[in-house]
């Protein structure tokens, strides 16, 4: 570990890469607490302490806390992944949306431009709900200091603007920094509680409310949980596929063999997001009703914890792993690809059993991947619930953190290799002239 941040030091394109990424975090997290003008922060840190539990507190998670003090950067970044989204299920029904994916990089390029102004429109449209939630008392009394269309304009403008913001930052972190710069934003803002969870666990401790012993196991928990999320994020299952031999002219390319990855998880943390969002919009519809049989309703079936909503919670994980899994990979075009490069996998033919037999193991692999993010995601609520354990990170928070900090050290390992590469080249090189 030491010998390759010594590594890291020595090369300068990758050393300034990080600096320059750790410097666009810091940005970001500077406007994460310049608060929008026109607003009373501590209204709104009340409110949103009183809706921990609700969908509020999910827009808060990915703000990085921006939300709960109204800041600049309150939307954060969840209008450009709304967007994406949505872009790639148009690819599905859209057949031009479709056509224009598979031109490659150009097609690709067209189609982020598009949801880069599908994410202002979103961004402006939340914005004006947000003002005119403001003024209307939602978010509590005295929250707004001047209503009026001024205030709204404001807030729509600053708001906006903010999230376009870091769209660009994100953009800027990917091309010229290290790592995923979207990715990275959403790690940033949840890394940054980790202290102040650590200080909560440390006054629980001081006050007798957990133990020493507690503490330590939990510790050991997160440890082997931790452990467990990396091992199967890098699993995968790899199908090999057999290249035959293709005469090119006068020249003859030597057959081979390859083999087509597919992970474990492939849908990523989207189920997770998904899920939460829908089970969390009937826990904000009841902070919001004056109807005690709604109310009583959702206290009864709907409340986190229960075992209704951990059941629901788990199928709609289920459900939405194949749903975007099949977004992702379509076993027909993977078959017709690999069809178009002359090769097959062993043992199966080509063509329609090739899809076949890419969708079985597919599918078989996708039911594990949901089951293992159903575990990840449902034990903090079932330790925090049942048992009493302070967690501060939802399963999603984990998910995140983990897969964005394993693409990290990924990229920075290519990076890496790749130098050691070039200076083993330049060497060979150098020794051949001096044979010569």
């Amino acid at each position: 570990m030491l010998g390759r941040l010594q590594n890291i030091a020595r090369i300068e394109e990758l050393r300034n890469r990080i600096l320059f990424t750790f410097a666009m975090l810091a940005v970001y997290r500077v406007g994460c607490v310049i608060v929008t003008p026109g607003i009373n922060p501590q209204v709104i840190r009340d409110f949103f302490e009183q809706m921990a539990g609700t969908v509020f507190g999910l827009f808060n998670l990915f703000s990085g806390g921006a939300m709960e003090q109204l800041s600049v950067f309150s939307l954060g970044i969840m209008p450009y992944i709304s967007a994406t989204i949505i872009f790639q299920l148009l690819t599905v029904v859209i057949p031009q949306l479709e056509a224009l994916k598979k031109e490659g990089e150009q097609g690709q390029k067209k189609i982020n431009q598009w949801s880069r102004y599908a994410t202002v429109v979103l961004a402006a449209f939340q914005s004006l709900l947000i003002a005119t939630a403001l003024e209307g008392g939602q978010f509590g009394t005295g929250a707004v200091i001047n209503p009026g269309w001024g205030f709204r304009l404001t807030t729509m403008i600053t708001l906006t603007c903010g999230t376009a913001f870091i769209m660009w930052l994100g953009e800027q972190v990917t091309e010229r920094g290290i790592g995923n710069g979207i990715s990275l934003i959403i790690f940033a803002g949840i890394i940054v509680r980790i202290p102040s969870g650590l200080n909560q666990m440390a006054d629980l401790i001081r006050t007798d409310q957990f133990t020493p012993l507690e503490a330590i196991l939990l510790a050991l928990l997160v440890v082997a949980v931790l452990g467990g999320v990396v091992f199967v994020e890098r699993s995968q299952r790899r199908i090999p596929i057999q290249h035959a031999r293709r005469a090119v002219g006068r020249r003859v390319t030597q057959g081979g063999m390859s083999y087509f990855p597919l992970r474990v998880n492939t849908a990523g943390v989207i189920p997770p997001i998904f899920a939460s969002s829908l089970l969390m919009f009937p826990l904000t519809i009841r902070q919001f009703s004056d109807s005690p049989a709604i109310q009583q309703f959702i206290d009864t079936y709907l409340n986190p914890g229960s075992f209704l909503y951990n059941g629901v919670y788990v199928l709609l994980i289920i459900f939405f792993c194949y749903f975007y899994t099949a977004i992702i990979i379509n076993p027909v075009d993977v078959s017709e690809n690999i069809k178009r490069f002359g090769g097959y996998i062993p043992g199966i033919r080509p063509g329609k059993k090739t899809a076949e037999y890419i969708d079985h193991v597919l599918s078989r692999l996708t039911l594990i991947g949901a089951v293992y993010v159903s575990l990840v995601c449902i034990l903090p609520v079932i330790l925090s619930e049942r048992f009493g354990f302070p967690f501060y990170f939802g399963g999603t928070a984990l998910l995140i953190g983990v897969s964005v900090a394993l693409d990290t050290v990924g990229q920075i390992e290519s990076h890496l290799v790749s130098r050691q590469y070039e200076g083993l080249a330049a060497g060979t090189r150098i020794r051949g002239r001096l044979a010569r």
